[in-house]
């Protein structure tokens, strides 16, 4: 009887360390040491949730030299799902949870026939010192008593074809082992195959996609506004600073116009640096004064609004004269309809990634904003959209795709409240912060070339990073 209590010792020990190893051991070969978390007899992936439906992409130009920052959400059925080596490695780790599972069940199984087995290593050892003493005849009583001892070891036999079993299957697992840390072994050669220098093509070949990516892509949904950046602080409390939207990207020249109303005086300056410091600068003097701080550069061109008339004024920088002038027809001006801070404010022009637009408003609409789609080269109005927001409630507005922003205040504490899409004919409300950091802005707009807001913030010039969301179809992605 000795005998097989050593088998049963060796099968129990042999379990214990394969148990023990497994569970040490597997979860570091596939890197899932601290994403695991036990619940119960089972283990459990925590992965991060992603859309079902297409790419979410973040797009901001956060870097001050205008670097485009991009944050991607990969969707669930995307192409790096689909890659057939991470397809393996997810075949793989749940074939290691499945693993992990067998064996928590043989580990629970175990220690409780062990404890079974150790109540009766007594009761076999003294039968089996009773046999060894017998000298070949028993008393009825005797053999009784034997007879019932025996009977309460028959159940050990089922014990012992069930440690059978179980040591087939630890074979089993321990082969099955083997092959997934050989496979997991390969992936990792794979993977880590490539030296600096391909890994760094590699990068840079992502880079230019990227790139390109979020060119195609410029538009988007406003949710983010950055901390203020302040540039300078110059002149007045009120007056507007720009540069050429459709201007090429080595070309950064700043235009300066000081005050908001009656003004003539155009500064422009070489770069920004320059205008930081205040040099290098060209003088342009306006055939005709200016009102607001609505001005805009585009393409070469400034258009502005001729002081006390709705008349919308383009005029060329290199030919310094002017080369269309043409009336909005309705157009409130004079400060009949401007906005919240008043300053003669009653026509705002914008560019973005469409074109050029007239923000301003008229009696017929009783006051409420009004964006016109204008042709750049005749001023004449496209389409224009009623938004059903007045005018005189709104801090300042500005364009991003399509879509008129207004802040509803031009005060500390202002936010982006509202939104008008003229794609779609339709507003929301919206309620992204806008930090006012010197308390009173009187010129908003956005550049679509730098993804940056420019401001004029109580004689302080200022920039916002933007941040702009877009969901990217994968439908026809292979």
């Amino acid at each position: 009887m000795s005998v097989p209590l050593l088998k049963i010792g060796a099968v129990l020990s042999t379990m214990a360390m394969v148990t023990n190893w497994m569970s040490q051991t597997l979860p570091s070969l596939v890197g899932l040491n601290g994403t695991v978390s036990r619940a119960g007899a089972s283990e459990k992936i925590t992965l991060f949730q992603s859309p079902e439906e297409g790419w979410q992409l973040y797009t901001s130009a956060q870097a001050p030299d205008g670097k485009c920052i991009c944050t991607a959400v990969i969707p669930a059925q995307s192409t790096c799902a689909r890659d057939g080596r991470s397809r393996e490695l997810r075949q793989l780790m749940e074939k290691v949870q499945n693993v992990s599972q067998s064996m928590e069940v043989l580990e629970l199984r175990t220690y409780r026939d062990l404890q079974y087995v150790r109540s009766m290593e007594t009761l076999m050892r003294s039968l089996d010192a009773r046999l060894r003493a017998a000298d070949g005849s028993l008393s009825a009583k005797s053999f009784q008593e034997l007879k019932d001892r025996m009977t309460e070891l028959l159940p050990l036999s089922s014990v012992l074809e069930q440690y059978k079993a179980d040591t087939r299957t630890i074979v089993r697992l321990r082969e099955e082992v083997r092959n997934l840390s050989g496979s997991l072994a390969a992936i990792q050669e794979e993977m880590g195959a490539y030296g600096y220098e391909d890994l760094q093509q590699r990068v840079m070949a992502l880079e230019a996609r990227l790139h390109a990516c979020a060119q195609k892509l410029g538009c988007g949904k406003l949710t983010g506004v950055s901390n203020p950046i302040t540039i300078r602080a110059m002149g007045s409390r009120f007056g507007s600073w720009m540069t050429d939207t459709m201007a090429p990207s080595a070309d950064s020249r700043v235009w300066y116009m000081d005050g908001y109303y009656k003004g003539r005086r155009v500064l422009e300056f070489r770069t920004l640096g320059d205008f930081i410091k205040g040099q290098n600068f060209i003088q342009h003097l306006l055939p005709q004064p200016w009102a607001g701080t609505g001005h805009v550069v585009y393409n070469g061109s400034l258009f502005y609004n001729k002081y006390q008339s709705n008349v919308v004024v383009k005029y060329h920088f290199r030919s310094r004269s002017v080369l269309v002038q043409r009336s909005l027809p309705g157009a409130g001006y004079n400060n009949t309809f401007p906005y919240s801070w008043g300053g003669f404010s009653d026509m705002d022009f914008m560019v973005d990634e469409s074109g050029l637009w007239a923000v301003y408003t008229t009696n017929q609409n009783a006051g409420n904003i009004v964006v016109s789609r204008l042709d750049p080269h005749t001023l004449e109005v496209m389409r224009s959209w009623d938004t059903g927001y007045p005018k005189r409630s709104a801090g300042e507005a500005f364009m991003i795709c399509g879509v008129l922003y207004v802040t509803n205040s031009h005060l500390a504490g202002a936010k982006v409240y509202f939104a008008y899409f003229t794609n779609t004919s339709s507003y929301e409300y919206t309620d992204v912060p806008f930090h006012n950091q010197y308390s009173h802005i009187s010129m908003l707009d956005y550049n679509p070339r730098e993804r940056a807001l420019y401001t004029w913030n109580n004689g302080h010039q200022v920039l916002y990073n933007v941040t702009l969301f877009h969901v990217i179809s994968t439908a026809g992605d292979p």
